[in-house]
């Protein structure tokens, strides 16, 4: 059995999440301690005990999920469980950092005060309204990448991640994506959903995000990771701190290729998925992706107990 590490994005946040491994682990709690630290705020109070509408807020949610994901890998280590242990690492666009993170290529501190700043960037990039993201469930991607270039007319419309299988998000103008919601359904979509997203993530409409990021980059150091990370926006393995950077930079405005990357890593001989941090979304797309392939969960206490018993 061969294990990739997996690490979910945005929408996966709750409130309460990883508490209950920080009271269970010190090395989980040092984890939340270092991200309030690094940011200079409690975080961790919100993430435990604030409201949903901030925590979702998304400079507040790619911190926390990130806090999350390396609370629970803390938790695994302290039971014996190494980074080591998987093949590879990956994560869905903030997760990507969570990945490294876990990794070792990025300080705990250095990650929570860039995808800070990631989160300001892409929120401030469009104002409020203009843009939109919808989720085209039963098209697979170059269908749906032909419905976003007919619903472009002269605006941004792109194809942004790519999840299964079944799900493709498109990003862009409000009216473009609008636009493509109604033309997929015409083309055969089963359903088209606009999200509730604050900012049209992953299209060039982000670009000044990418132009912010690349500056924040700059100034942190990266190592290569312990373990290979397959990049959001080449779906295959990379080590070299240069080129990661690089692709964290591109990832901003590129798509998510989450169902090339899960059938990149089984490719490579992977065929159990550990999603690392809150929620289960992961392990559902990898379901869709390929039925052969096994996920679990680890992001409470009570998993990371039954994954050490078994």
């Amino acid at each position: 059995m061969t294990i990739a590490f997996v690490f979910p994005g945005q929408g996966a946040q709750t409130i309460g999440m990883g508490k209950a491994l920080a009271e269970a682990y010190p090395a989980a709690k040092a984890v939340f301690d270092e991200v309030d630290a690094a940011l200079g705020e409690a975080l961790s109070q919100l993430i435990w005990e604030g409201d949903i509408e901030t925590l979702t807020l998304t400079q507040n949610a790619q911190p926390a999920l990130m806090a999350t994901s390396l609370a629970a890998m803390r938790a695994l280590e302290a039971e014996g469980v190494s980074i080591d242990k998987a093949a590879f690492v990956a994560g869905h666009s903030l997760g990507e950092y969570s990945a490294l993170a876990a990794a070792g290529a990025i300080s705990v501190a250095d990650t929570a005060r860039l995808l800070r700043t990631r989160g300001q960037a892409m929120q401030s990039a469009v104002p409020v309204g203009e843009g939109a993201m919808a989720a085209i469930l039963g098209l697979d991607l170059e269908a749906v990448r032909a419905v976003a270039e007919e619903a472009a007319q002269g605006e941004v419309c792109q194809a942004a991640n790519d999840n299964d299988p079944t799900q493709v998000v498109v990003s862009g103008a409000k009216a473009a994506v609008e636009r493509a919601a109604e033309i997929a359904k015409e083309k055969g979509a089963k359903r088209a959903v606009m999200l509730p997203v604050s900012a049209p993530f992953h299209c060039a409409l982000m670009q000044p995000a990418a132009d912010v990021m690349a500056e924040a980059l700059a100034g942190v150091e990266i190592t290569s990771p312990a373990v290979p990370l397959i990049a959001n926006v080449r779906a295959d393995a990379v080590t070299d701190p240069d080129e990661i950077r690089k692709l964290l930079v591109e990832q901003v405005t590129g798509s998510v290729r989450w169902r090339e990357s899960v059938q990149s890593m089984a490719a490579k001989g992977v065929t159990e998925f550990w999603e690392i941090g809150a929620g289960k979304a992961l392990s559902g797309m990898i379901r869709k992706i390929d039925r052969n392939l096994t996920s679990r969960q680890v992001g409470t206490a009570e998993d990371v107990a039954a994954i050490t018993a078994g």
